[in-house]
């Protein structure tokens, strides 16, 4: 049961309507997520900027969802982990390939997401070289970096207010 009570767009205020409306129309439906977010109409902004900005990455979707997957695995969140298996199924994914992103096991992404989430960023020099060594260059760590914030953002905010889960279920 949530913690916190849905915004929807019958109720949300001029400064958050625009948003939700603009969420809506590129995912097909309003997830709850936004809603919960739509609370605190300066953070709802800065996700809704942030997650436009970071759409323009030189990661491409299947990176994305993996770096979303492995990181939700690590910070325990069902919500996301929902809403991202549905993504990556929508990128290609196989259900094995969900699997072992959330394991941080399909690809250099994920484990490198999954490694500085579960560091809280403090990597080794080691697990830096083999990232690099795996061809994700400073630019593309920095790029995974600011991804996993993002992520993580959604992931407490999930957690904290136990975002009623509007996706297809998954497995544990």
């Amino acid at each position: 049961m949530t913690r916190m009570t849905s915004v929807s767009l019958e109720n949300a205020t001029d400064a958050t309507r625009p948003l939700l409306e603009g969420v809506q129309k590129k995912i097909g439906f309003l997830p709850n997520v936004f809603q919960v977010l739509a609370h605190a109409p300066a953070v709802l902004t800065h996700y809704v900027q942030s997650s436009a900005a970071l759409g323009k990455t030189s990661l491409n979707a299947e990176e994305k969802e993996s770096i979303s997957l492995a990181t939700s695995q690590v910070n325990g969140c069902d919500y996301c982990l929902a809403a991202h298996t549905f993504f990556a199924g929508k990128t290609g994914f196989s259900h094995q390939e969900i699997l072992s992103a959330r394991e941080g096991k399909l690809d250099n992404y994920a484990l490198l997401a999954r490694q500085i989430t579960e560091t809280r960023g403090h990597l080794s020099s080691e697990q830096i070289a083999v990232a690099r060594a795996a061809g994700i260059d400073d630019a593309k760590i920095i790029e995974v970096i600011a991804h996993v914030a993002s992520q993580t953002l959604t992931n407490y905010l999930n957690n904290v207010a136990l975002t009623d889960i509007d996706f297809p279920a998954i497995e544990a």
